[in-house]
């Protein structure tokens, strides 16, 4: 595979022409697809990539360790695996802030994103979690990573049902070295100004928002965008935290996977 190529892995329908892209949040990988996989494949080409410095992309990418990350040079690399497989265009669905990173490629090549699955939204950083990422700003030198990581994982899905998913998330985290962490710790800066841009601007793709209604942090910025936008749509996910497609992923599925096929039969 090429260096500067992201790690990526795909699974192909034996009749379906349509592709779906999964993009995982800052300090996951791939892996936190698990649970939607067989339910997708039996529909779609799939492709699932690991961002740059996660999962099994941590080796590569060596010519960018010098540049500060932002979120075009991420949304880049994405596009760059989408050219080097010839996909045209694709659904993509995102987790967390892999949602920013999916809207940001329909903002760069809006033609290649047919709709977008929106799973556990990040819209804008409520004050609470602003204070959280100047703290953590002001400690990242200090502070061992993984303890900043943990506490906001801690944070972001506090409930005893969302204990998997805080795991699943320490754990991928654990594969980052602190240069990695620190460099996605920064790109968060950009969210609120990049946040508010999206919000002024629509594009025409169709787009599907779930969120656990327990999402406290995130779901009500959700509900004022969704507002301000007729191509989109809110589905709550009930007792549920952020991370929808671990905690309850059958609703997850069946939610998305009817919404994609309802823009394929509307084409």
């Amino acid at each position: 595979m090429s260096e500067s190529l992201l790690f990526h892995k795909t699974f192909a329908h034996p009749t379906s022409d349509e592709w779906v892209v999964f993009v995982h949040g800052a300090g996951g990988s791939s892996s936190i697809w698990f649970k939607q996989i067989k339910a997708y494949k039996q529909h779609f080409n799939l492709l699932l990539i690991d961002l740059r410095g996660h999962g099994k992309s941590n080796q590569l990418l060596k010519e960018l360790i010098a540049n500060r990350y932002t979120f075009k040079a991420v949304t880049i690399d994405i596009l760059k695996v989408l050219d080097h497989l010839k996909i045209r265009s694709a659904h993509f669905v995102g987790m967390s802030l892999g949602t920013i990173i999916v809207r940001n490629v329909a903002e760069l090549s809006a033609e290649r994103v047919k709709s977008m699955v929106l799973g556990g939204a990040v819209t804008r950083l409520n004050t609470r979690s602003q204070v959280l990422v100047r703290l953590g700003n002001m400690c990242k030198h200090i502070v061992p990573y993984m303890w900043l990581y943990s506490l906001f994982a801690y944070i972001v899905m506090p409930q005893r049902a969302q204990k998997e998913s805080r795991h699943l998330f320490i754990r991928e985290a654990k594969k980052l070295c602190q240069k990695e962490f620190k460099r996605w710790f920064i790109l968060t800066a950009e969210v609120n100004p990049l946040m508010r841009y999206f919000k002024d601007r629509e594009l025409s793709i169709p787009t599907l928002y779930l969120m656990g209604d327990r999402d406290y942090m995130f779901i009500q910025p959700v509900k004022e965008m969704v507002a301000a936008h007729s191509d989109s749509q809110l589905r709550e996910i009930e007792n549920c935290g952020h991370v929808c497609n671990v905690e309850r992923p059958d609703e997850f599925n069946q939610h998305s996977i009817a919404f994609i096929k309802e823009q394929i039969d509307t084409k």
